[in-house]
């Protein structure tokens, strides 16, 4: 009974939110579950912390592999939930904006969460010139469309490309390379996208509906009932 409670209330749930969009009677059903969601969502959030906090405080106290970076991870945790529950240094006091200017909420975001974020994608570049170099090598004909393609739209966002090829007429301005890149974008790189977002769709509707019919019961912690 403790599993087919869950299954029921997926089958409602999910045959409700469906059904509100087709039918405008019941579109305030899907509105109110949407809203339940949110609710629900909130005690995910304090399970989550509560989570991070114990998996991280065990690791640092047993002080096993990387154990620095756990402490890391408690402190900032609960040092951005302190300033932003408590709004502190917040000039509007506890019923401010938790983004207000001046709060220690805003500061560290500012100084210390947006410098990381911006490490982080300066380091990721990186580790995608060395993917692109592996994966734009051409062993095959695949591989040698890739290179040819990427090539030509790199060449096309650049001043070089306009140069190179600038003096081409109109009337065959496919030869020339910012074209041809806005080509490749517009295109056949549009419709990989379009392709891949059908596919990316038709997997989402397949799972609803597997969970919606309580085929997929991997939510449950089992599949096998």
């Amino acid at each position: 009974m403790k599993r087919k409670i869950p299954v029921l209330i997926t089958f409602v749930v999910g045959s409700v939110l469906i059904l509100s969009v087709f039918f405008p009677p019941i579109e305030t059903w899907g509105e109110d579950f949407s809203i339940f969601f949110d609710i629900i969502a909130v005690f995910a959030f304090f399970l989550g912390g509560g989570n991070l906090l114990r998996i991280h405080t065990k690791k640092a106290i047993k002080r096993q592999k990387d154990w620095g970076f756990s402490i890391v991870t408690v402190l900032g945790f609960i040092i951005m939930l302190i300033a932003g529950l408590f709004k502190v240094w917040n000039d509007g006091g506890i019923a401010g904006d938790v983004a207000a200017p001046g709060s220690l909420f805003q500061m560290m975001y500012n100084w210390i969460f947006t410098p990381l974020g911006a490490t982080m994608y300066a380091l990721l570049a990186f580790f995608v010139a060395s993917a692109s170099y592996r994966a734009f090598r051409a062993k095959n004909v695949g591989a040698t469309i890739l290179l040819v393609a990427s090539f030509i739209i790199l060449l096309g966002r650049t001043p070089l490309g306009t140069y190179v090829t600038g003096w081409i007429p109109k009337s065959l301005s496919i030869f020339n390379i910012p074209d041809l890149a806005i080509w490749i974008m517009t295109a056949p790189n549009l419709a990989g996208q379009r392709a891949i977002m059908i596919g990316i769709a038709l997997g989402v509707v397949s799972m609803s509906l597997r969970l919606i019919l309580g085929v997929e019961r991997t939510y449950l912690g089992v599949d096998n009932e």
